[in-house]
């Protein structure tokens, strides 16, 4: 019987270039979201292949140096920025002599230490249930079907229905208890637009800077910090803004590449209210080499929960790193094109309200006549 190793702290990061551009920025991000999660990194291997390898991911000669590294740093974990499959995993821990685990699993877990709030556990908890049902049999021998012989035919495979049944049972209730909280939220959603309250929601990249440009523009508390996913659960405040009144401003999870897919899907409750607000403000890391393809996440995302119609106003954050200085910009018909703040020193907050005052207001005055949304409303903004 073979059970899987225990895992621990200390681990090895493991990234394979099959040719993308972004490679260097991948790895890098691994990095954050070991030293998000509290890792210690022994080391890291890194190679070049044109395909994965069917059976190891790595191939043998690769995986043969992953296992002297291993040996030589008493390494408990290696993590792999990419997305393994159950067969793959398993291969790789009887190779390797500790527990492998990949980019997936590695989000995941940092999902389930950083989520406070009861809906939050409850988004987290469906998300490894779905990831951990596709991969019962990876390194449980005694739960698969057995191989042969006398009486070693069966149990093996009844315990791992019981298993899968099991997650099955509890992935139901918790999808009931989230659809119930999206009622509830969705209830107060429409009390509020009969109170014709305008909403704002906060989108962009982790680590962009959203929770603290939602600090500077609500004076709240939200939790804020230079690391991958630092807050998790969304975080609702009203600010007043002149000539439109009182507005919501919501505070939502930061996006990455390849976000896994069931985590999407568990926080798809809570990523509607998105969807459903009047004005999307997209925070942007103005000084990473890689915004483009950030911007690209997140839309992907917006598209994928049905946002990517509502007005955006783009927020590259940051501002103190790039050199640019506070200010507002027009195109040449007398648009709003661009404003320049500051989230972290103040400087140009101001001038960002103005802006969503401009905004929102000239929305409220085309939804009361009837007209069609203008898309040319999508506006980017400058921030630290």
């Amino acid at each position: 019987m073979i059970e899987r190793h225990a895992g621990g702290e200390r681990v090895i990061l493991v990234a394979l270039d099959f040719g993308t551009p972004d490679f260097a920025e991948s790895v890098a991000e691994l990095r954050l979201l070991a030293a998000g999660a509290g890792l210690d990194v022994r080391g890291e291997v890194q190679g070049k292949r044109n395909r994965p390898d069917a059976a190891l991911f790595v191939g043998s000669g690769k995986a043969d140096e992953i296992a002297a590294l291993v040996a030589a740093t008493e390494t408990d974990v290696v993590i792999f920025n990419h997305e393994l499959s159950p067969a793959q995993e398993r291969n790789l821990e009887r190779r390797l002599h500790c527990r492998v685990i990949d980019r997936v699993s590695l989000i995941l877990d940092i999902f389930a230490s950083r989520a406070n709030s009861a809906e939050g556990k409850l988004q987290v908890e469906l998300a490894q249930l779905q990831h951990l049902s596709t991969r019962l049999v990876r390194g449980w021998t005694h739960l698969e079907r057995q191989r042969g012989g006398v009486g070693m035919r069966g149990p093996g495979e009844k315990q791992l229905e019981t298993d899968r049944r099991l997650i099955g049972t509890r992935v139901k209730a918790l999808r009931e208890r989230l659809a119930k909280l999206g009622r509830q939220r969705r209830t107060q959603r429409r009390s509020r637009a009969r109170q014709n309250v305008l909403s704002v929601a906060l989108v962009g990249y982790t680590n962009a800077g959203k929770s603290t440009l939602f600090n500077a523009l609500t004076r709240a508390d939200a939790y804020a910090a230079d690391q991958l996913f630092a807050t998790l659960d969304t975080t609702t405040r009203k600010i007043y803004l002149p000539q439109v009144g009182e507005v919501v401003l919501s505070d939502t999870v930061g996006f990455i590449t390849r976000l896994p897919h069931d985590l999407v899907a568990a926080f798809r409750a809570t990523l509607e209210a998105t969807a459903e607000a009047d004005l999307l403000l997209h925070v942007i890391d103005s000084s990473s080499a890689g915004r483009e393809r950030q911007i690209e996440a997140v839309e992907k995302v917006l598209h994928e929960i049905g946002a990517d119609a509502v007005p955006q106003l783009r927020v590259y954050n940051k501002l103190d790193l790039t050199g640019v200085a506070p200010g507002v910009a027009r195109d040449e018909y007398g648009r709003l094109q661009s404003v320049y703040v500051s989230a972290q020193t103040g400087a140009g907050l101001e001038l960002l309200r103005e802006a969503l005052s401009e905004i929102l207001r000239a929305g409220r005055v085309q939804h009361e006549a009837g007209a069609p949304d203008d898309t040319s409303l999508q506006t980017e903004v400058i921030s630290e």
